[in-house]
């Protein structure tokens, strides 16, 4: 259970962030928000970490650009726009 509480919480952090430095303005609500912490996180560990487990700061830089890049394609491919 703290597992999937701890997910939310950087999710929302981590999306907040990847909305932030997005260039524009990209109009979601908390939960989109957090769904796309969560997926970047996910696309950047995929990429960056290859299975190790751990916390580092490159992580979660990656994990942000991993938002970011999640934005961009969504604004491609007219989803949500």
């Amino acid at each position: 259970m703290m597992n999937i509480i701890s997910y939310a919480i950087v999710g929302i952090i981590v999306g907040a962030l990847g909305r932030f430095f997005y260039p524009g303005e990209v109009n979601m609500g908390l939960l989109w928000t957090m769904i796309l912490g969560i997926a970047g996180s996910l696309l950047a560990g995929m990429v960056t970490n290859r299975g190790k487990p751990g916390l580092n700061r490159a992580g979660i830089l990656a994990s942000i650009l991993g938002a970011i890049v999640l934005i961009f394609l969504g604004r491609m491919l007219n989803l949500g726009a």
